[in-house]
């Protein structure tokens, strides 16, 4: 067993106990299949984000800015990688296939992420990664940015199966909560599985907890992503505020702390010039700046 390895449980066992509880997991699905409960919750979760605006968009842009966490960035370098991502660029063509590009920039220089249906390219300031963990942790963050963003929407189609789970409350709010599994996965994962915390009042969804089998170092983990600070744009509301931490194997271990700050749609942004070492064309342009100054107080609850 590594030494990083034997570090990292020891730790776990040892913040376990000052806990003085388990981790919450992820409930097993009993049946494949879309249970018509889960799958009506799910939609109601979907129209409240805004749905049929959704729809109407062929590209997102948007930009993030955040703090990591010393402790999870020692255990999970390669994934972390925060001498790169401190703060991020993204553009994300919704149309006919997803397919998603991230510059990533921080004291060690850039990052350039290319995401698609095919496969996962990364740029260290200009210069093509090899290394299959490094892929494999850039696929992982990408795809996991996307469902962070699009929330209920990244759900409304390949699920393996769809089922109701145990209602909880989650900073201090009711939540009704769906059990979700997709093959593939997020990243280069074979399978993963994913529960989301939907408001009983607003329909609003307020977490998501999911396994991450795409990367060796973190299979057999589970995280958790807080949405706060809704903000509608184009018809459609989006989180603004997000918090990580992990349920396993580590129980409330904090990962990341990240904003919102910039988003604007529908630029008619195509393949080519978010597939390069470097936006291109009509990507280039930063985000357009969030004021979260007037953000409605019942959408920030």
């Amino acid at each position: 067993m590594r030494p990083s390895l034997i570090r990292l449980l020891a730790t776990a066992l040892l913040l376990s106990l000052l806990a003085g509880c388990a981790s919450r997991g992820i409930p097993p699905a009993t049946a494949s299949g879309e249970q018509a409960a889960a799958r009506a919750v799910l939609q109601q979760s979907a129209e409240a984000h805004g749905l049929v605006a959704f729809r109407q968009l062929n590209d997102v842009s948007v930009s993030y800015a955040g703090e990591w966490y010393g402790l999870v960035s020692r255990f999970q370098p390669t994934l972390i990688d925060a001498d790169f991502r401190q703060g991020s660029q993204e553009r994300l063509i919704l149309k006919a296939r997803p397919f998603l590009a991230q510059h990533h920039t921080g004291p060690g220089g850039s990052k350039q992420v290319i995401r698609s249906t095919d496969g996962i390219e990364v740029f260290y300031d200009g210069q093509a990664a090899s290394d299959r963990d490094v892929l494999a942790a850039a696929a992982l963050v990408a795809d996991g940015y996307r469902m962070f963003l699009t929330g209920p929407f990244y759900f409304l189609d390949g699920n393996l199966s769809l089922e109701l789970a145990a209602d909880e409350i989650v900073n201090d709010r009711d939540c009704v909560s769906i059990v979700a599994v997709r093959r593939p996965g997020h990243g280069l994962s074979v399978e993963d599985r994913y529960q989301l915390f939907i408001d009983r009042e607003n329909h609003l969804l307020r977490r998501v907890r999911f396994t991450m089998e795409g990367l060796e170092s973190t299979q057999g983990a589970i995280a958790e992503v807080d949405f706060f600070e809704h903000r509608q744009i184009a018809g459609v509301t989006w989180p603004t505020r997000f918090y990580e931490r992990l349920r396993k194997p580590i129980p409330g271990l904090p990962v990341h702390d990240w904003r919102l700050t910039g988003l604007d749609v529908n630029r008619g942004l195509n393949e080519a010039e978010i597939a390069g070492k470097a936006f291109a064309g009509k990507a280039a342009r930063p985000a357009q700046a969030i004021d979260r100054s007037d953000l409605p107080d019942a959408l920030n609850r």
